[in-house]
């Protein structure tokens, strides 16, 4: 009787806990600015891409001041769009960009509010598309296959092997005792 009191004791504490610990994340993005930040797409570029970013943290005027100057793009402007009061902007990541995780930051012109999303640069984007180059190594070859030596030499076992079947067939049909 007490382990099963224990137990839903526990089960209930942990329950709580964790009700908390889930809550507390939400509580805190609604008291920053309705729980919307800055989006970054895609948010992973490459040097010399295009990169947009949209927010609706700065309500139905939309307009805001956008600022990449730590990835090296500088000031770029987000303009009010027809989506539910999202302000959208575009920069173009600078050819010259090293590999990283750069904070891309707005400000509302409204309020003055700052919202913040993550860039991360890489040199080769994951969508390029990547050929095969070379011959496959399945181990049957070819006549223009890289090494001709292998060629000739499993040319010449089908050869003796033709030649010792085409024997044995022979000297079966002829009745010579196999």
């Amino acid at each position: 009787m007490r382990r099963t009191a224990a137990r839903l004791l526990t089960g209930a504490a942990f329950t709580a806990a964790t009700a908390a610990g889930l809550a507390a994340p939400v509580q805190a993005a609604a008291a920053s600015g309705g729980g919307s930040g800055l989006d970054v797409y895609p948010s992973t570029a490459v040097p010399g891409g295009r990169v947009s970013v949209n927010t609706a943290a700065c309500g139905d005027p939309g307009a805001a001041a956008g600022d990449a100057t730590a990835v090296g793009a500088g000031p770029f402007t987000l303009a009010p769009s027809s989506h539910d009061g999202q302000a959208i902007g575009q920069f173009q990541v600078p050819p010259s960009a090293q590999p990283g995780t750069y904070e891309i930051v707005a400000q509302c012109a409204a309020d003055g509010r700052r919202v913040a999303g993550d860039l991360v640069v890489v040199l080769s984007s994951a969508r390029e598309q990547v050929y095969p180059r070379g011959s496959v190594k399945t181990g049957v070859g070819g006549a223009l296959g890289p090494d001709p030596v292998q060629t000739a030499a499993g040319v010449t076992a089908l050869a003796v092997a033709a030649a010792g079947g085409t024997w044995l067939l022979h000297r079966r049909a002829r009745g010579d005792g196999i």
